[in-house]
């Protein structure tokens, strides 16, 4: 876990489309754009960190690039390994939501934004929560009943393995919801706040058999 006084003012930002990484949870990306590859590359000299962040779908007027969410969530690179055909493939584990402040005008052929941790220094602490995994016991059978209907696997033994916040954050990111349902989730303010969240989404499916998907 990183000390919130090492943390970085300006980090590279990887605007990815249908993906959100909460605190606490690792994923597997496969970077083969090359202005990604020189970002991975840059980052591996330093300190192995990058924000992951939601584009939104207008543009940036006077500019080709799409505008950004605020919110993202700073990740570091716990492994990499180079394919025959010269893509990266890496293991992100996200640590601290972040705050855009602002981009900057970088000479990068990716983007960079300077960033603050101020509003999310919580998500560094291990702390006791309120929460046990008896109040899950109903998200977890309406989460199971929209999996099913999406058609997603996920193995539910290992999330019951897993200490309570990685449960939250991995079920609200494995989910079948929308990303702005998912950057609503990333934008709460503590697990407590999420998990009444994604019980509050999962009504608006559970009441229309699972089809819907907006949040009411």
């Amino acid at each position: 876990m990183i000390n919130k006084n090492f943390l970085p003012k300006k980090i590279p930002v990887f605007p990815l489309s249908n993906f959100i990484i909460f605190p606490n949870t690792s994923v597997p990306l496969n970077i083969f754009e090359p202005r990604y590859i020189e970002m991975v590359n840059d980052c591996m000299k330093s300190d192995k960190l990058l924000g992951m962040i939601q584009p939104k779908m207008h543009k940036v007027e006077s500019q080709n690039i799409p505008e950004l969410h605020k919110i993202g969530c700073l990740g570091k690179i716990m492994d990499l390994q180079k394919t025959d055909d010269n893509r990266y493939l890496i293991e992100l584990k996200g640590l601290i939501r972040f705050d855009i402040i602002s981009e900057i005008n970088s000479k990068k052929n990716y983007r960079e934004c300077d960033v603050s941790f101020d509003k999310f220094y919580d998500d560094l602490e291990k702390k006791e929560e309120d929460l046990k995994f008896s109040d899950l016991e109903l998200i977890f059978r309406d989460l199971r009943n929209l999996f099913e209907k999406r058609g997603f696997i996920i193995n539910w033994k290992a999330l019951e393995n897993q200490s309570l916040d990685e449960t939250i954050n991995a079920l609200a990111m494995a989910s079948p919801f929308t990303l702005e349902e998912k950057q609503v989730l990333l934008e709460t303010k503590n697990l407590d706040a999420r998990k009444s969240k994604i019980a509050d989404i999962l009504k608006t499916y559970t009441f229309d058999n699972y089809n819907n998907t907006t949040i009411q």
